[in-house]
């Protein structure tokens, strides 16, 4: 038999016990966080299906007795009765949001490549004035962006929705923090065969990047769906669904119900996107330490 020290199995003892305590406390604290992420969804979900009598009792209740479709009924009936087609508002969201996510990814990858990996005068300066463009609101800037597109001819027209929310600080800052780290040595070896710096960015650095891009684009869909637009596009034919929901909801008291079902309409499909895009990420995740 051997021989074990029972003052070191006693230590042992009280690290593990130590690391389960800890695991416990971790545990119970991202439940706690996770639940008061949860009670607003929750609580939308629960008042899109509540009659209106029921949504002004006080306290609120946190569930309702006699759940109704009837607020999503009104909602569809509501925007039916509306100028254009329905569907041609549906259109018009997914066109912005499809341009506006697509066209986020392409130019915040090629400028991240550029300002993490091409060595030009004012490197240092344009990444200065990145890190401090994250600290302004885009209502500092929104007097300014108006006259910009007025001189440009765009109020009114599609494009005041799509190219100013084209280009994105964040995911600008986002996609070059990525990009830095990767090897230099890669880019080198690249030059020698022979490439240029368009196809090593996108032949050999961004289809490593996989997990920043996902990241960028969920942010970019999920800001390009709620864009409303409505002091730059006041033609009826090119409203998008979150601004006529928000003239639907604005009749009053009586509109309640219709702005918490239209609240969970607008809120699927950004989450559909993240549990798809969550999944490319994390399975690229996955692999990416896998050598053959």
């Amino acid at each position: 038999m051997s021989n074990v020290n029972p003052d070191k199995l006693k230590a042992s003892n009280r690290r593990a016990g130590r690391k389960h305590g800890g695991t416990v406390l971790i545990f119970l604290f991202l439940l706690i966080l996770g639940i008061f992420m949860v009670l607003p969804i929750w609580l939308m979900f629960v008042n899109s299906v509540k009659p209106v009598n029921e949504m002004f009792i006080f306290p609120p209740k946190w569930y309702t007795l006699n759940p109704t479709l009837d607020h999503f009924k009104d909602t569809y009936r509501v925007l039916g009765q509306m100028w254009v087609p329905f569907s041609r508002y549906v259109w018009n969201s997914i066109l912005v949001t499809v341009s506006v996510t697509v066209l986020q990814c392409v130019f915040a990858s090629m400028a991240a490549f550029c300002l993490a990996k091409v060595d030009f005068p004012g490197n240092k300066i344009i990444n200065a004035v990145i890190v401090l463009a994250l600290l302004y609101n885009s209502n500092v800037i929104y007097l300014m962006q108006y006259m910009v597109m007025a001189k440009l001819h765009m109020i009114n027209h599609m494009s005041a929705l799509i190219l100013p929310a084209a280009a994105s600080t964040m995911g600008l800052y986002l996609m070059r923090q990525s990009m830095s780290t990767v090897p230099d040595a890669m880019i080198e070896a690249a030059k020698v065969d022979g490439a240029g710096l368009f196809t090593i960015c996108w032949r050999i650095v961004i289809p490593n990047q996989k997990p920043a891009l996902m990241t960028m684009a969920i942010f970019a869909f999920q800001g390009a769906w709620n864009i409303t637009g409505g002091t730059f596009v006041y033609d009826e034919s090119l409203k998008t669904l979150p601004t006529v929901i928000q003239q639907a909801a604005a009749a009053g008291i009586s509109r309640q119900g219709v702005t918490m079902a239209a609240a969970v309409i607008l809120f699927v499909p950004p989450v559909l996107f993240f549990i798809l895009a969550q999944s490319q990420v994390m399975e690229t995740m996955a692999h990416s330490g896998i050598k053959e």
